[in-house]
């Protein structure tokens, strides 16, 4: 009898674990249907289709910092697991035009016709990011392997291509594993959890170079002086000080000043440049309000690239006691925005770099001075276009790493759990991983002055020895500011007093030691009718009903908090989020970045009395 009731009973519960694992199933197929919605540039890219040559997608220069005479795009149809797509848009994207599954394994090729070769030449081959692993073939011979998901690479094919038509062929593998760093992906995306991306992102494309050619730059600016640095390639040289180096720049009033040294480095003082009629040259720094960039065009050998700096410093100093964050000497409230880098029709990359503009304009539009580009690296002409228009940015370095809700989220969001990081995170691999991508990242966005600080771990994701991991940081760039763990688990040594204030008050500490941050908050919630992504989930922090209600909140939120913090030592907020993501409804414009959800104008003038609370504070004394 009792062996008869066991078997009911497992039977049961058989069956009830089966129901759940069916209604758990049934759930996630309900959150995954969702709308297809377009931004405008990625209307007018599927409205090409009928165009010959349409899929000219991402063909400008890929490369703002060191940009030559000519390049060829090797961007627009492949094959990917023999269906068609349209790179650079991944797999999973609208834009990409793509009909099958994209699965752990991705084997991309197509065919391009290469000139008459020229003798005295090498050839390039760059990738702007592939997700996760990538293996890359020229004519059947393995030019080398790449590993990571957000960072760009090159390999010299020289040795393998020939006249005529030839063979590339792009293997990669995606699991997500969480040794590499994944960002805001996941298989099973809800939430703050987004759709995954898979394969090449970004752009690829070819450039002949001189033999001996300028490989990178590295350009170091304060405000009155600028350091350049050559790396070059193709052989080695036994002395460097054969070399020369010749910098041909524009100066603000659009002459033209050239300097010559002998080796791969060179500085200039701007401020002792003497001009035609005997007077010295006076500097015009980079700022929010006039961003001005130098431009200029460095010769090496046989090889010249066009480049650009900018003259401007970030530092933390006391200003009548109190730790501000400087900009060029000067006290500056760091008005910030989240900034995931998410796109409804291309998701990881928007239809036309464009867009990126765009989106730095609608912020500056509200009074925004600062994205923090939220752990995602982003193709150049992001940095370049916030260098254009003096956006500052903060910039996340991408989590690896497990997470956990209840470790990761909810017990520090109600104030507990907050522990030593020593110990965290032990395996190995993962580690030397991120810190070696940390580095690559921190040298791969050196030359832009827009990249004022990075984040390095952010509540807690991955987290592990954030001072040892804030020393390392500062040891290779002293240029920038760090913010060693945002939101909680914070330990010694870091920049900023780092804060994210969805659930739980500001605390200002009487006296102090740094300046503090709220480096997230806000996040309140609304659906825009004919413009939202999901259509049986949402997310945010606090739903609102409508335009009306979300302006009142903002508003509250700046005027209670913000500002009577700021003569404290509040040096910035950055509010969650530029635009809405997937099951997210709580940005300032939606997801298709075609409805802005509050007024710039009264946006604007929160900005304004902020700015002025920072210079009221200053005056009072």
């Amino acid at each position: 009898m009792n062996k008869k009731r066991n078997r009911k009973y497992w039977i049961m519960m058989a069956s009830a674990a089966g129901a759940l694992a069916g209604l758990r199933w049934g759930f996630r197929k309900i959150r995954g249907i969702h709308h297809r919605i377009l931004t405008a540039s990625g209307e007018e890219l599927l409205e090409r289709k009928k165009v010959p040559g349409w899929d000219r997608a991402w063909d400008a220069y890929p490369r703002p910092q060191m940009r030559r005479d000519h390049f060829y795009s090797l961007n627009g149809h492949w094959k990917l697991n023999g269906r068609e797509i349209l790179v650079p848009f991944p797999p999973q994207a609208l834009l990409s035009g793509y009909e099958g599954k994209a699965g752990k394994y991705l084997n991309y090729s197509r065919d391009f016709v290469l000139p008459e070769r020229e003798s005295g030449r090498r050839y390039l081959l760059h990738f702007g990011a592939v997700d996760q692993i990538a293996s890359v073939w020229v004519n059947g011979h393995l030019l080398g392997k790449h590993e990571g998901g957000y960072l760009p690479f090159t390999f010299d094919m020289t040795e393998y291509v020939k006249p005529g038509t030839n063979r590339i062929i792009v293997k990669a593998k995606d699991a997500l594993s969480v040794r590499y760093p994944y960002g805001k992906q996941r298989k099973a995306r809800g939430g703050m959890w987004y759709t995954p991306v898979s394969g090449i992102w970004q752009s690829v494309w070819m450039e002949a170079v001189p033999w001996v050619y300028i490989s990178g730059l590295e350009i170091t600016a304060d405000r009155e002086k600028v350091r350049i640095r050559v790396h070059t390639s193709g052989q080695k040289v036994s002395d460097p000080w054969e070399q020369e180096i010749s910098v041909k720049m524009k100066l603000h009033d659009g002459s033209w000043y050239t300097v010559h040294a002998a080796g791969t480095e060179i500085d200039i003082d701007m401020a002792g440049i003497r001009l035609a009629d005997g007077s010295l040259y006076r500097p015009v720094l980079w700022t929010t309000e006039h961003p001005h960039l130098y431009e200029m065009t460095i010769t090496m050998g046989e090889d010249s690239v066009d480049s650009y700096f900018g003259l401007r410093t970030i530092e933390v100093k006391e200003e009548e006691g109190i730790p501000r964050v400087l900009l060029n000497g000067k006290p500056v409230f760091l008005q910030g925005v989240l900034d995931q880098g998410y796109f409804c029709d291309g998701i990881y990359l928007p239809a036309a770099p464009e867009e990126y503009e765009q989106d730095v304009l609608r912020m500056k539009e509200l009074g925004m001075n600062l994205l923090r580009k939220h752990i995602k690296i982003e193709p150049e002409c992001f940095y370049y276009y916030c260098d254009l228009h003096g956006m500052l940015v903060m910039q996340d370095m991408v989590n690896s790493g497990g997470y956990s809700w209840i470790r990761d989220t909810a017990l520090p969001t109600l104030g507990f759990c907050r522990k030593k990081d020593g110990g965290l995170w032990r395996g190995k691999k993962r580690r030397e991983f991120f810190v070696r991508h940390m580095e690559e990242t921190i040298r791969h966005l050196h030359n832009h002055p827009c990249v004022i600080a990075y984040t390095i771990f952010n509540e807690g994701w991955g987290q592990f020895e954030s001072d040892a991991m804030y020393r390392r940081a500062r040891a290779l760039d002293d240029t920038r500011l760090y913010d060693a763990a945002s939101g909680w688990f914070s330990r010694t040594e870091s920049d900023f007093d780092s804060q994210h204030i969805y659930f739980k008050k500001l605390e200002i500490p009487e006296r102090p030691e740094k300046p503090v941050l709220v480096s997230e908050c806000g996040g309140y919630s609304l659906r825009v009718q004919d413009h939202f992504y999901t259509k049986y989930a949402r997310y945010g922090y606090g739903a609102c009903r409508d335009c009306q209600e979300l302006a009142e909140r903002v508003k509250r939120l700046y005027e209670e908090t913000i500002l009577p913090g700021i003569p404290k030592g509040l040096c910035g907020c950055i509010y969650t989020q530029l635009s809405d993501v997937e099951d997210e409804v709580n940005g300032f414009y939606t997801y298709d970045r075609k409805v802005c959800k509050v007024d710039p104008e009264e946006m604007r003038e929160i900005a304004g009395n902020l700015l002025e609370a920072m210079a009221g504070k200053q005056r009072s004394g």
